[in-house]
């Protein structure tokens, strides 16, 4: 696990696992955390180092209902857990679904945990929306398309946007069971005004990128998902994500189109 310091109020923690991003975020004597890292060694320390660097946390959120955004509830049990209406829907919906696929996960990988998942005391925010920390206000908007739920979180005094599964250097676009290509494409279309705003952009897998990047990145994307309308078995992927394993996501997007 390492940490980046996006400046002297914003702190980017990356796991071992996929590059997970969990970005704490701070006003005044008050720190919210966005999503999570993933090993449990990753997940004991993390107070440890975020309280080294002057980040408490008083509350949680996560991007979307995937389970590797949702394991802040193992570093911090006894703080609520913010998600969109969305992610709580999808979530009540199929009760149990974030566990059984962590556990599943966990045994692909070989990993032990000392205690299950529990969401515990969870907050279903309405997007758009706002949420409080401090003075200032985190910005919500939705951003379904990857899933069926999710939310991008702007710290506009930051100059920092946390996109949750979008916009990522390492990975394709991702379309999940209950996500789809047109709403992934109305996410994009919301995103590129978005990121125009910010300096800072956090996807949830990947290194933090610059507006510049970011915004090349999502020209990328959207070509890329034009591909996977049309349906090209072999297209030519972004630079840096174009392996076996991206080529194996390009598989499943072409079934869920």
């Amino acid at each position: 696990m390492r940490a980046v310091s996006v400046n002297s109020d914003a702190i980017v923690v990356t796991s071992l696992l996929w590059q997970t991003t969990a970005t704490a975020i701070r006003m005044g004597p008050e720190t919210m955390l966005i999503d999570s890292p993933y090993f449990p060694d990753e997940l004991e320390l993390l107070p440890a180092m975020l309280s080294r660097l002057g980040f408490e946390p008083v509350a949680l959120l996560s991007t979307h209902a995937d389970y590797d955004h949702l394991l802040g509830r193992l570093a911090y049990p006894d703080l609520s857990l913010g998600l969109a209406e969305s992610s709580m829907a999808r979530l009540r919906a199929d009760p149990g679904v974030a566990q059984r696929r962590l556990r599943d996960a966990d045994a692909e990988h070989y990993v032990e945990r000392g205690r299950a998942l529990a969401l515990g005391q969870t907050q279903a925010l309405p997007v758009p929306g706002h949420v409080e920390l401090g003075e200032e206000e985190l910005v919500l908007h939705p951003a379904d398309g990857h899933t069926s739920d999710g939310m991008i979180v702007q710290a506009p005094w930051l100059g920092l946007l946390c996109v949750g599964d979008y916009l990522s250097n390492v990975e394709l676009p991702m379309l999940s069971p209950g996500g789809s290509l047109a709403d992934y494409r109305a996410t994009l279309a919301r995103l590129s005004p978005l990121v125009e705003q910010v300096e800072t952009v956090v996807a949830g897998h990947g290194s933090p990128q610059g507006r510049d990047d970011a915004l090349r990145i999502l020209d990328e994307d959207a070509e890329y998902l034009d591909a996977v309308e049309r349906g090209e078995e072999r297209p030519t992927l972004p630079s840096g994500r174009d392996s076996s394993h991206q080529r194996s996501i390009h598989a499943r997007n072409l079934c869920h189109r």
